[in-house]
């Protein structure tokens, strides 16, 4: 897979009081991600071309990849790709980044959503809706043990522009 191709059309960088090995820790774990994604938990191989996986809570594969990028506790990159029928084929597969970076008594972490595609605003509402709350979360877990509970749902315009597209959505 040609990373260069893909282009980021979602970023956000948010500054978390804690540490490099944290905040990966976070990201790349079970333990944690559940946590603060929703009942959601990561399971990834800890290498180049390892097996990532997102496990809904009834322990279904929600989004399966591979990591493209592994240099811990820095930078990862993975495919993300939401296991609803004809999705990936349809709209291409999406790329996750992670940047991590000491920033003083804090960590500054910016992630990335790449495609290889333009796509329109309906269809990446979903990640842009989805992702300031998990990140949210994340922050809140590290700084202070707990995460706000934020009642997520898909926004009716993504959904429509996938169903528009003959994309089957739970």
């Amino acid at each position: 897979m040609n990373l260069d191709a893909f282009r980021p059309l979602t970023v956000y960088t948010i500054y978390i009081a804690a540490t490099p090995q944290q905040v990966w820790q976070a990201l790349t774990t079970a333990e944690f991600s559940r946590k603060y994604f929703s009942g959601f938990a990561v399971e990834m191989e800890e290498r180049l071309g390892g097996r990532f996986l997102v496990r809904a809570p009834d322990g279904s594969t929600h989004i399966s990849g591979e990591v493209l990028e592994h240099d811990p506790p820095r930078k990862l990159t993975v495919s993300w790709n939401v296991n609803w029928p004809d999705l990936v084929e349809k709209l291409g597969p999406t790329l996750v980044t992670y940047e991590i970076e000491p920033a003083g008594e804090a960590v500054r972490l910016t992630m990335s959503e790449r495609h290889d595609r333009a796509l329109s605003d309906d269809i990446l509402s979903g990640g842009r809706r989805g992702w300031p709350a998990i990140l949210s979360g994340l922050k809140s877990l590290l700084e202070t043990g707990t995460v706000p509970q934020i009642k997520m749902t898909p926004p009716q315009a993504m959904l429509a522009a996938l169903k528009a597209m003959g994309i089957r959505t739970p």
